[in-house]
């Protein structure tokens, strides 16, 4: 397994995110197409040229290109504009050396209905589309259990569509045990978020009384949160029983630092990818 970052969890313009990403021992760096240098509406072939000439020289690869434009694909009017801009980003992932495209899709229903038929009917195009190309358009995991979304893309009819899988919105906003919802959806894994947390008002096996994050928690939970990310190995994700689950799939891609919140980014990233590397050579999956 390998390391990656979230480029932008950084906080620092895209080229400065990179330097960190190499300086910490990353092997790859996830990026935005939907804003910033590599914004799919603006970008040119040779600008993205150079990035990816600038990505190489520091020894890194992109892991996977964030295609998010945060609608989802639940309202038909919207899909017609976002399943187009869907494509250009897997077009323009290829150009970046990169197969792999992510994304939020919107929560999955259980049951069928109207809404499950629209987001069964931009998805499966899309993944007509990526397998045409030699491409996977990766579903991000947390909205619904992990045997709601194997239902799901089994239904598709078509293998494009993948899975970018997310151990910690699992645990924070489906309430699913990762090791669990592997056994649904590892078949379709093609990348990976490593990121940790815990969902508010049930129970935490962690002793989060001694964390620094205690009080970030009970504001938190005051303001009607329902989850709070905390930095990796601090939360609920059981990473000794995960990443063998994970590593029993077959998959051997990257484990991808994501961090949204906390003041410290760099740090935390920092502690992050020590973490990981001692994982990855405790279980000596190198």
């Amino acid at each position: 397994m390998k390391i990656g970052v979230m480029v932008e969890s950084f906080r620092k313009p895209f080229r400065e995110g990179v330097l960190t990403a190499a300086k910490i021992g990353a092997q790859g760096i996830q990026a935005y197409a939907t804003g910033g240098p590599l914004y799919v509406d603006t970008v040119s072939d040779a600008q993205l040229k150079e990035e990816l000439d600038f990505v190489r020289s520091n020894g890194l690869v992109f892991s996977a290109i964030c295609g998010d434009f945060g609608v989802g694909f639940t309202d038909p009017e919207k899909n017609m504009i976002y399943v187009e801009k869907s494509k250009r980003v897997l077009d323009l992932a290829k150009k970046l050396d990169c197969n792999i495209v992510t994304t939020h899709i919107g929560t999955v229903p259980v049951q069928e209905n109207k809404t499950k038929e629209i987001m069964r009917a931009a998805c499966r195009e899309l993944a007509l589309y990526a397998d045409s190309i030699g491409s996977a358009f990766a579903v991000e995991t947390g909205p619904e259990l992990g045997s709601t979304l194997m239902e799901f893309l089994d239904s598709l009819g078509a293998g494009g569509v993948r899975v970018n899988f997310d151990p910690a919105n699992l645990v924070m906003v489906a309430g699913d045990r990762p090791e669990n919802a592997l056994k649904y959806l590892g078949k379709y894994v093609v990348h990976t978020h490593a990121k940790d947390g815990i969902k508010l008002k049930a129970s935490y096996e962690g002793d989060l009384s001694v964390s620094p994050q205690a009080k970030e928690h009970a504001a938190a939970a005051e303001m009607g949160r329902t989850y709070l990310e905390l930095p990796l190995g601090q939360g609920d994700v059981r990473f000794d029983t995960y990443l063998p689950a994970l590593h029993e799939t077959g998959f051997d891609g990257f484990l991808t630092i994501e961090r949204e919140v906390g003041q410290n980014p760099v740090d935390d990233i920092v502690m992050a990818a020590d973490f990981l590397r001692q994982k990855i050579q405790t279980f000596g999956y190198v």
